[in-house]
């Protein structure tokens, strides 16, 4: 059952880095809901790297301030560390986590660090929301943007709340603040992928590497998505489920397969 959001104690991390310029926005936004906000992320740039924990390599910690932290770690790792010991004694009532320099649509929920911060934070107990900021082309960042609507539409998804399982999923268009068109809810799109760009190159000794790059992709027709709606200059507002299972799929082999062996 939804319930409102407290967001009196306010934990914030990214996937871009503790001196991405998304971050200082985001500390902005939520200094506007709280006086008591807590940042924990990550050391150098985490982008693309999902839900993904560091279990193989200690994890350093770098105090900056009193409530202001580097993890040499993920997006997952910072949440983590930031719930399981820099703020055990009080756990955040909320997770933020972004603002991402770039948008977060479709099937880039499988890939961001920025939406596994606040898979994390949903897996923590703790209500989370995840806010992007889609460029402009040629690559421009319009925070202005997100910096303008994002305090107003954080009260009002606070207020109405939401369950336990779900986690919510924010991107800004890319355009100017005075241009946005409103806010839609919207559910997750999907993209005619045409195939991942792989560039071979050679370094100065002549050793080969590559690079990853996506190709140009193609909207899937659907009109209540995330991608069509932030495209027309709408605030894109996405309810993610951590209940992966299709329950459809589940009942139909269920009916096929399910049964004892003796």
């Amino acid at each position: 059952m939804s319930q409102p959001v407290s967001p009196a104690r306010i934990l914030i991390t990214n996937d871009d880095g503790i001196n991405a310029p998304g971050l200082a926005v985001l500390e902005e936004i939520a200094h506007q809901l709280s006086d008591d906000v807590w940042v924990v992320a990550p050391e150098s740039e985490k982008s693309g790297a999902g839900h993904s924990l560091t279990l193989t390599t200690p994890l350093r910690v770098r105090r900056l301030d009193e409530r202001r932290f580097a993890v040499q770690g993920t997006p997952t790792d910072c949440v983590t560390m930031a719930v399981n010991h820099i703020m055990a004694e009080a756990r955040p009532t909320l997770v933020l986590s972004g603002v991402n320099r770039g948008a977060n649509l479709a099937e880039d929920v499988t890939y961001s660090g920025t939406i596994a911060g606040a898979m994390e934070g949903t897996l923590a107990g703790i209500p989370s929301v995840a806010l992007s900021q889609t460029l402009r082309r040629p690559a421009r960042t319009p925070w202005d943007t997100a910096r303008t609507h994002a305090p107003g539409l954080l009260r009002e998804l606070l207020a109405t709340g939401w369950p336990e399982s779900v986690f919510i999923n924010v991107n800004f268009p890319a355009i100017d603040p005075d241009e946005v068109q409103g806010i839609r809810v919207t559910e997750q799109g999907r993209r005619d992928i045409g195939g991942m760009q792989i560039e071979e190159r050679k370094d100065p000794r002549g050793f080969t590497y590559f690079w990853f790059g996506l190709a140009r992709t193609v909207d899937r027709p659907g009109h209540e998505s995330d991608l069509h709606y932030v495209r027309e200059g709408w605030i894109s507002v996405t309810p993610l489920h951590m209940d992966l299972t299709h329950h459809e799929t589940r009942k139909i082999l269920n009916d096929r397969l399910e049964r004892p062996f003796k």
